[in-house]
């Protein structure tokens, strides 16, 4: 009996089953109706704004809670009454497809196996096939985007990933998008990590992997492989500029350092660039000395520069495209 009322609806007149259940709510909450009916609470709701017929099966236990007995004018339906409707129209169009309604299991299995055995599993699935990218000559802007990866970037096995603050470095993402749309001919997307206040700049491409890790960034854990800039940026002292800028715009910050002499306080703007692998840090300075500036490196995390020479140089040869930077800068 319990089974046969759980397979029925209980149709009430239009409006009725709403009264039903506010009336219901008088006595029970909605969690305590819930819990009797083995539903969620959103179905409760459903059933009171009569989205759905109520089960019979739910009615009779609600009625038997509250001592009130079943409503009558009621019209009980079977409650997968679509589904023989729904298998009536498979049919037909199987039987528009084939003639036939396939009745012979194993044979139909045996001759699936013997067509992948011999013919599908050769044939290339557009399903699985890698999705192409542009493949960029080396040049100052791909080697900025190998800086920007190098700073805020991560690759996984089937992901290029730039993760920057939303508010601070919101303008710059726009300028990282064009740059991989200039470069690759993908368009990005820009997923906002509300908890972690940063937008996350996602290509989720096999080849573009595969192409960035064959220019000499790492997939998985960069840290950890103590990556360095690559030789055929290191060898070039236009690519190496370039992938600097993109390394100070993600890893960078320009402050202010002050101080205090006879009562009187003085200012100066000051650059910091954080990196976590020594290689980097080692390179990044080399660099810096070979423009003509005064790195100092604080082991083994930053390197900085101090003076407002250094400063003014460093924006005059290397520059930046971000414009958080740029605007700590000029203030």
């Amino acid at each position: 009996m319990a089974e046969s009322l759980n397979n029925q609806q209980a149709v009430f007149p239009l409006g009725k089953q709403r009264a039903f259940i506010e009336a219901t709510e008088k006595k029970l909450s909605v969690p305590d109706m819930a819990r009797l009916c083995a539903c969620s609470t959103r179905t409760i709701r459903d059933w009171r704004r009569e989205k759905f017929a109520i089960q019979l099966a739910c009615l009779h236990t609600l009625c038997k809670k509250i001592k009130k007995p079943v409503p009558r004018n009621l019209r009980i339906r079977n409650r997968y009454r679509h589904v023989r409707k729904a298998g009536k129209k498979g049919a037909i169009a199987v039987m528009a497809k084939y003639g036939r309604v396939p009745v012979n299991e194993t044979r139909r299995r045996k001759r699936w196996f013997e067509w992948w055995n011999s013919e599908g599993k050769f044939k290339p699935l557009s399903l699985f096939r890698p999705f192409s990218i542009l493949k960029p000559k080396k040049s100052v802007e791909l080697a900025e985007f190998i800086g920007i990866m190098m700073g805020d970037g991560g690759i996984s096995k089937r992901q290029v990933k730039i993760t920057l603050h939303h508010i601070d470095d919101l303008p710059y993402s726009r300028f990282v998008v064009r740059l991989m749309e200039k470069l690759f001919g993908v368009k990005p997307s820009v997923r906002h990590v509300e908890e972690d206040s940063v937008n996350n700049i996602v290509v989720s491409r096999t080849a573009l992997v595969a192409y960035l890790h064959s220019l000499g960034l790492p997939v998985g854990n960069k840290v950890k492989q103590n990556f360095d800039m690559p030789d055929w940026i290191k060898e070039n002292r236009p690519y190496a500029i370039a992938c600097l800028r993109g390394l100070v715009d993600t890893d960078g910050c320009i402050f202010c350092h002050r101080y205090r002499v006879n009562g009187k306080w003085y200012g100066y703007k000051k650059l910091s660039f954080t990196a976590y692998s020594k290689p980097l840090l080692l390179t990044v300075a080399r660099l810096m000395k070979e423009i003509g500036l005064h790195p100092r490196i604080v082991p083994w995390r930053d390197v900085r520069l101090d003076s407002i020479a250094d400063m003014k140089l460093y924006f005059t040869i290397v520059g930046s495209h971000n414009p958080k930077h740029l605007s700590r800068y000029r203030k």
